[in-house]
């Protein structure tokens, strides 16, 4: 990880700026996670745990190159737009004027960061070259472990998303959704594992990070069929 000291002002600034941003969009999230009905409070809740894995994104993408996950900092950053853009189209004529400075701030802040970040993303990445010097190998190795860790956090979130929709479904059992949270814990758990077993080049802890997805694969397609 590239200490902050080594960031150029300009990078310093828009890190700055962003965590910022997202830190102001998980308020306003939370704000309005109690004034919405079911159905709006369980988007609501998905775009939270979104906007929260984006502080993790830009941070990690920043902080050591990554591009995989500054582009999908950005196209997370695109639905939290589009969602303001439908919630505001939405809007009785009362009630745009006063959400316009909110709507207008959002967009602007949002487009400042996904223009920041597409420059991050086309600009050239020395972290392979710090991290496995010129041998190409060891480069390779640390795109291979980079894009490893990417691929955890996406299934991390997609799998907390995933369960917070389930939980919210209506017809949905007590069974289910025990289940289903009880997979909050079984996503985490797995995380952990995959990461020792990559970190320590445990083979074990691989065949049991792959053996804990059987069962999610079982559960969804029973879903998809009930």
């Amino acid at each position: 990880i590239k200490p902050c000291s080594e960031l150029s002002f300009p990078v310093k600034i828009y890190f700055c700026v962003t965590i910022l941003s997202l830190l102001s969009v998980i308020g306003l999230t939370i704000e309005t996670l109690v004034q919405q009905t079911e159905e709006d409070f369980t988007i609501s809740l998905i775009q939270l745990v979104g906007v929260v894995f984006c502080v993790y994104y830009v941070t990690r993408g920043i902080l050591q190159e990554n591009r995989q996950e500054l582009i999908v900092f950005v196209l997370s950053i695109l639905l939290v737009m589009f969602r303001s853009v439908v919630n505001f189209t939405v809007l009785s004529a009362e009630q745009k004027p006063k959400l316009l400075a909110r709507f207008v701030l959002i967009l602007l802040v949002g487009s400042f960061d996904v223009i920041c970040a597409i420059i991050l993303i086309q600009s050239q990445s020395m972290m392979a070259f710090r991290v496995g010097g010129a041998l190409e190998s060891l480069q390779s190795q640390y795109f291979m472990l980079n894009l490893c860790f990417s691929m955890l956090t996406f299934d991390l979130q997609a799998q907390l998303c995933l369960c917070v929709l389930l939980i919210s479904l209506h017809g949905i059992t007590l069974l289910h959704n025990i289940i289903s949270a009880t997979g909050v814990l079984w996503a985490c758990l797995k995380v952990t594992i995959s990461i020792i077993g990559i970190l320590k080049e445990l083979k074990p802890l691989v065949w049991i990070f792959l053996s804990q997805n059987v069962p999610e694969v079982v559960y969804l397609i029973y879903l998809l069929y009930t």
